[in-house]
């Protein structure tokens, strides 16, 4: 199914654009004023802060429906939109009056940069940046491997920070205008080319109390970890439904074994999609986070299977150059469904922690 939340002009140019999205940088730049335009980015924004309006789940059906047609865009999506909830839900107010409207209308791109401190938190990883108090507020010192939505014309990122006083590590903010911010060249992908991907190191860079998303990242991060996910969770959700649309369309009106498993993976998918959406809209899993780790897991898996049913549908023309090429893309988009962070295995390790 298609969730009908995207004009028709932008489901064309998404359409239109997915190969050269993911196999080029070309377009990178036009990504978030394209989805702004659409005003996807105010999707869960309170209307009283300047949204539409609706909730985390409206966003995270949102980021599914861009992904059935370009998963580069749904990354991109996901990054903006979920720096926007980390702001949503801080409790600087200067900060979000600063932000908000610029972020939501597309003239600056946000970066969640959180990655590493969601590991953090499970004890995967430690914290990459240090804070090192000054008269004024913070000096920035150290590196991020890997950041999506570094747009060229302009950032906001959130990093997780270790006090050099001993404090607890707090939640940032910076900005690629600040003296100090390097950001590297696009990372050379094999896929999501135009999604501006890239590392960024810091070198000294100075921050006030303006820009502290939160003092404690332990306090934060679980209560934000939902929407961080739940949104995430929207790209295996568009692909998914995308490679299983293309397989019935390929399978026709034949009834046999393929017609039945792709039915019945259909019927899983939404199955899952629904528990999903109501623990994110019920909030069970700011306090729960292994059920919620299960469904992405789950929803990981059923991509997979999607795609193979969509390449069984095919058959060997989508293995021959100057076929469907929109097959192609969706095989290298599903690649990278296990290995964004937390990544599967990194998952599977937070679970077996739990049960033990």
């Amino acid at each position: 199914m298609t969730a009908p939340l995207l004009s028709p002009e932008l489901a064309a140019w998404l359409h239109d654009h997915a190969e050269e999205l993911d196999a080029t940088p070309a377009l990178a730049e036009q990504v978030v004023p394209q989805l702004a335009a659409a005003g996807l980015f105010a999707i869960g924004v309170p209307q009283d802060q300047g949204g539409s309006g609706g909730t985390v789940v409206d966003a995270i059906d949102a980021i599914a429906a861009v992904a059935e047609h370009s998963v580069t865009s749904a990354f991109v999506f996901w990054g903006q939109r979920t720096f926007i909830e980390y702001i949503l839900q801080s409790p600087n107010a200067a900060l979000r009056d600063k932000w908000l409207a610029p972020l939501m209308r597309g003239e600056y791109a946000g970066a969640t940069g959180l990655s590493n401190a969601m590991k953090f938190l499970s004890g995967i990883e430690s914290l990459q940046i240090t804070a090192t108090a000054v008269d004024d507020g913070w000096r920035l010192d150290g590196s991020l491997a890997w950041i999506t939505n570094l747009r060229k014309a302009g950032f906001i990122a959130a990093a997780a920070v270790n006090q050099a006083d001993g404090g607890p590590p707090a939640i940032v903010a910076f900005t690629s205008e600040a003296a100090g911010v390097v950001r590297s060249g696009d990372l050379d992908l094999i896929a999501l080319r135009g999604s501006n991907t890239a590392a960024v190191k810091l070198n000294g860079v100075a921050i006030d109390a303006a820009d502290l998303i939160h003092a404690n990242a332990r306090e934060y991060l679980p209560p934000v970890r939902p929407a961080f996910l739940g949104m995430q969770c929207g790209l295996s959700i568009g692909l998914a439904r995308a490679s299983l649309r293309a397989a019935q369309t390929l399978a026709g009106n034949l009834r046999g074994p393929l017609t039945e498993r792709i039915e019945a993976l259909r019927a899983t998918l939404e199955n899952t999609v629904d528990e999903l959406k109501a623990g994110v809209a019920d909030g069970r899993f700011k306090t729960a986070a292994a059920p919620m780790f299960k469904l992405r897991i789950a929803l990981a898996d059923i991509v997979q299977q999607a795609v193979q049913l969509e390449l069984q549908a095919s058959g060997g023309k989508a293995y021959l150059q100057g076929g469907d090429q929109h097959f192609a893309r969706r095989w290298r988009e599903s690649a990278f469904i296990p290995i964004v962070t937390p990544s599967l295995t990194q998952l599977q390790m937070e679970l077996q922690k739990h049960a033990a």
